[in-house]
């Protein structure tokens, strides 16, 4: 019998990536293949790209020159958005054979059999993002304690800055049915926690498609999925990835609140605390409605963990803009925050505003930002010093510790021990140690089981 062969794989950006990878993965060892460790050397380099992240092009550049150094006869498959947002330019990066468009990715494997080691530039298969109707299932599964679900694809939002519409369609979902299928095999597989993935999921339920020959029963909102998610057997924690502003609504947070499986940690992206520059970046809300929000949240979940993503050095964004931004940050209940710092993003309309703000005060209005992220969550975790919570268990790349997180989002370290990998127990939460994770007590640990 011939040896199979070998497949690796890299991902870039998000969860949704991450579940997409997976699921390719398990496309490639159905047809034979063999997947192995990225440092391991393979027969076919898959790397999964991304727009959103700043210097694309220098990452994709760096994993193909890690791949061909452990493999230099590997055929090197780009997929993902940056993949198809520019497509040539990446085929023409050194080593790379073969570049799928979002339309084209998911039948990787009627591409790779045959294909042949470029000699110059690689062979693109990228059509337009508009050929990309189909809501294809995808969840992870074998490198983590939890399973990352994607329920929605896509999105209708037309934000200022964001490339994403191009380079991933329109919004489209999954229906209920598949999900809560796909929930119980990921069950099945002994994952504690689902979190739920896609690009704008509170839009779910807009542009369902037909799933293998199957309508869903009647037009389902995001309230209507987590409530069947909710009687799922065998799933301890669900977790919402990120949420709009505009979408998460008070139905949504009284559901999350009363629930045993929904975990009380919400993240939802502001971009900005000034109302001029939510305006200009087109978001869908305003300052207030966000603190609505987070008030909304805090009220019937005081331990609630909430995340908040935000953009500096937007085009007009001038240093009172940012301070406003920054004093509406610090006076909301919030937990921590996802800084970025704006890059011009080519096909936006952001790109062409005026009043383009320096790349040094950029990086300056960064950093004071990350600065006051890392007090937010300091105080958060410090609310939580001597209290029982449960923590789900999972192994820490340094292999003497053991890692995990409440069920509101505090991230834990100690000692591992190997009977708690991927269980949940209850533990007290002692001090903040100084890689800034909680520490736990474990002589007063027990499994929440038993």
């Amino acid at each position: 019998m011939a040896t199979p062969k070998t497949v690796a794989f890299h991902t870039l950006g998000c969860k949704l990536n991450y579940s997409e990878t997976s699921a390719i993965g398990r496309m490639f060892e159905d047809k034979g293949y063999s997947t192995v460790k990225f440092d391991e050397g393979a027969d076919i380099y898959v790397i999964n790209t991304c727009s959103v992240t700043d210097f694309a092009d220098r990452k994709c550049r760096k994993v193909v020159r890690q791949a061909l150094r452990k493999a230099p006869d590997a055929k090197v498959v780009m997929i993902g958005c940056y993949a198809q947002l520019k497509p040539d330019e990446i085929s023409e990066i050194p080593g790379v054979d073969l570049v799928l468009g979002a339309a084209e990715k998911f039948r990787i494997l009627d591409f790779v059999d045959n294909l042949e080691k470029a000699t110059d530039k690689g062979m693109v298969q990228a059509g337009e993002v508009t050929e990309a109707k189909d809501f294809i299932n995808a969840f992870s599964f074998g490198d983590r304690t939890r399973s990352f679900l994607k329920v929605q694809d896509g999105c209708d939002y037309k934000c200022s800055f964001c490339t994403i519409p191009q380079a991933r369609g329109n919004s489209r979902s999954n229906t209920v049915e598949s999900i809560v299928a796909n929930a119980n095999s990921i069950a099945e597989m002994g994952v504690k926690e689902i979190v739920l993935t896609g690009v704008n999921i509170g839009d779910f339920g807009n542009g369902t498609e037909v799933i293998e020959g199957i309508k869903p029963k009647k037009e389902a909102m995001f309230i209507d999925l987590i409530h069947e998610l909710d009687k799922v057997e065998g799933i301890e924690r669900f977790r919402i990835s990120s949420i709009e502003p505009n979408l998460c609504t008070n139905e949504i947070i009284e559901f999350v609140a009363q629930s045993q499986r929904f975990m009380p940690h919400f993240h939802m992206p502001l971009q900005s605390g000034n109302n001029k520059q939510l305006k200009m970046m087109r978001r869908r809300y305003k300052r207030e409605l966000y603190q609505e929000r987070v008030d909304t949240i805090k009220k019937l979940m005081p331990h609630c963990c909430i995340g908040v993503d935000v953009i500096v050095g937007f085009p007009g964004e001038t240093e009172e803009d940012f301070l406003e931004t920054y004093r509406f940050i610090n006076e909301l209940d919030i937990s921590y925050l996802h800084v970025f710092t704006y890059s011009e993003r080519a096909n936006t309309p952001a790109a062409e505003m005026e009043g383009v703000v320096p790349m040094h005060i950029r990086r300056e209005r960064n950093e004071k930002l990350r600065i006051l992220s890392e007090k937010k969550r300091q105080y958060f975790y410090r609310q939580f010093v001597n209290q029982q919570r449960p923590v789900l268990f999972e192994a820490h790349k340094n292999k003497e510790l053991m890692a995990g997180f409440t069920d509101n989002y505090v991230k834990i370290e100690t000692a591992i021990d190997a009977n708690l990998i991927n269980e949940i127990a209850t533990a007290e939460l002692t001090e903040i140690n100084k890689n800034g994770q909680m520490d736990i007590r474990l002589s007063e640990i027990g499994a929440l089981n038993d």
